[in-house]
């Protein structure tokens, strides 16, 4: 479709704009050269996907940058970013703070959503409370893991730690698909596998999710040596994901078609998966970044250490974000 103004003359009245500014976006995204390489680490988890939009619309080459999204586990990104494999990864925060305490070194520059239902824990039809865990066997993904910090997290907030059950290292979406033809008792995970658990209520319930206990939000992080290196590309990298939330906002099924097919979603299904979170724009980025993400840190690293998944407090939080990327 044409941007000219006379192509928007034409166009009636507030839906068609909204139609035309969204195909105007990807139009537009189209054909600039590339020129920064940046490899992303990150999962087909829903609250990545404007990344993947951004790559697949065209937008981080309109704005020079050549973005290699790579889809590796949570538990080893750390150990692609210390190779220098990848230069940034997407992933949640109480993770950038393990992996710095850790010895990894990695820098939020941008945050990307905040779970509003997208993850829980599913369990048996006759758990009815946290307490019946005790001794149960729950899937979960690795020590280190946003699963595996949800789990510790629940379990703290109900009075109990993750010594109080059994754990079965398992992946998310082999968790949720493992507990619904009946394996395990309970199992942690997120969207898109999460709405597996909510599609088979026969297996059993979910006990509890995002909703009833906040504490899962993503951000962008990139290598310190590579930031300092770089600094318009990661500019133009936060960029890039805040003009795919407007892509989102204005050619929203075709956006969501491209973001499903990623993990082999629907459009539709994908949308629905996407209704449990919120992805966060430039004005509640600097939000996050003014006091917020500091005093969540400091929170989530007393449950690390509590979980074993860190031996110490980290000393310096503030190393650990810059906001200068969202100005």
């Amino acid at each position: 479709m044409s941007c000219t103004p006379a192509t928007r003359r034409r166009l009636s009245r507030s839906t068609a704009l909204a139609l035309a500014a969204g195909a105007c976006l990807w139009a537009a995204a189209s054909g600039a050269s590339a020129q920064t390489k940046i490899v992303l680490g990150m999962s087909g988890w829903t609250g990545f996907a404007p990344l993947t939009l951004a790559d697949k619309a065209g937008i981080f080459k309109k704005n020079g940058l050549d973005v290699e999204i790579k889809m590796i586990p949570q538990k080893d990104r750390h150990l692609a970013l210390a190779s220098k494999a990848i230069q940034c990864a997407a992933t949640t925060v109480e993770t950038h703070v393990a992996w710095n305490t850790n010895g990894v070194p990695i820098v939020q520059i941008f945050q990307l959503d905040k779970s509003y239902g997208a993850d829980g824990i599913a369990v048996r039809n006759d758990i009815k409370s946290f307490a019946d865990l005790k001794g149960k066997t729950v899937a979960v993904d690795a020590p280190g893991t946003a699963p595996y910090f949800t789990l510790a997290w629940l379990l703290s907030k109900n009075g109990m730690s993750v010594k109080d059950v059994k754990t079965v290292t398992l992946a998310p979406q082999p968790a949720a698909q493992s507990f619904v033809t009946g394996q395990n008792d309970a199992a942690v995970t997120y969207e898109p596998y999460l709405s597996t658990v909510r599609a088979n209520p026969s297996a059993g319930k979910i006990l509890a999710t995002t909703l009833d206990f906040p504490h899962i939000q993503d951000t962008v992080g990139c290598a310190p040596d590579w930031l300092k290196a770089n600094p318009a590309a990661a500019k133009a990298l936060a960029d890039s994901y805040f003009e795919a939330l407007e892509l989102i906002k204005n050619d929203t099924a075709k956006s969501h078609e491209t973001m499903g097919a990623a993990v082999k979603q629907t459009g539709e299904a994908f949308a629905k998966s996407a209704s449990f979170l919120r992805w966060q724009d430039k004005a509640a980025n600097q939000k996050f970044f003014a006091g917020e993400i500091e005093t969540f840190m400091k929170d989530a690293a007393a449950i690390l250490l509590e979980a074993g998944v860190i031996r110490k407090l980290p000393d310096n939080y503030s190393v650990m974000y810059d906001a200068s990327f969202i100005k």
